[in-house]
């Protein structure tokens, strides 16, 4: 099992079912954003850098990220040097995500996700190995 930061700039039924579907399959979760803290008025921008800066800490192994259109915490989380954000709209995105790209935030339309298709690209990341064939591209993003 997985420990996963999992965050989002406002709490939804969709946010709240993949913590649960999450929870059941054994990872441990440490939430962030409103899935957090509701008080706060968090912005998109807030919860990527957050995140991402967690992830690029080694405080989590890898980081799922909501937003409206996913795109925002994407942006965000990928100013963050050592942070491989990738927004994924389908499993196979998001495996090819982890394989090429050695992703280590999956970033998820809050407005375009069902739960099932969230609960589908979830795991192909989750399950998703890094090809070391393209360690040498990956390296290059921080050189």
């Amino acid at each position: 099992m997985k420990k996963i930061l999992i965050g989002s700039d406002e709490k939804t039924y969709l946010t709240d079912e993949v913590v649960k579907y999450l929870k059941s399959k054994g990872h441990v979760l440490e939430l962030a954003g409103h899935l957090k803290n509701e008080n706060k008025k968090w912005k998109w921008v807030e919860i990527g850098k957050d995140v991402g800066e967690k992830i690029a800490k080694g405080e989590a192994e890898v980081g799922i990220l909501f937003c409206w259109s996913g795109t925002g915490v994407c942006i965000a989380a990928n100013r963050v040097k050592r942070v491989r954000a990738a927004l994924c709209w389908d499993s196979e995105t998001a495996r090819l995500a982890r394989k090429w790209d050695n992703a280590n935030i999956l970033c998820i339309s809050l407005r375009f996700t069902s739960e099932s298709l969230a609960k589908e690209i979830i795991d192909a990341f989750l399950e998703s190995k890094f090809d070391e064939e393209d360690l040498n591209q990956v390296e290059k993003i921080d050189d």
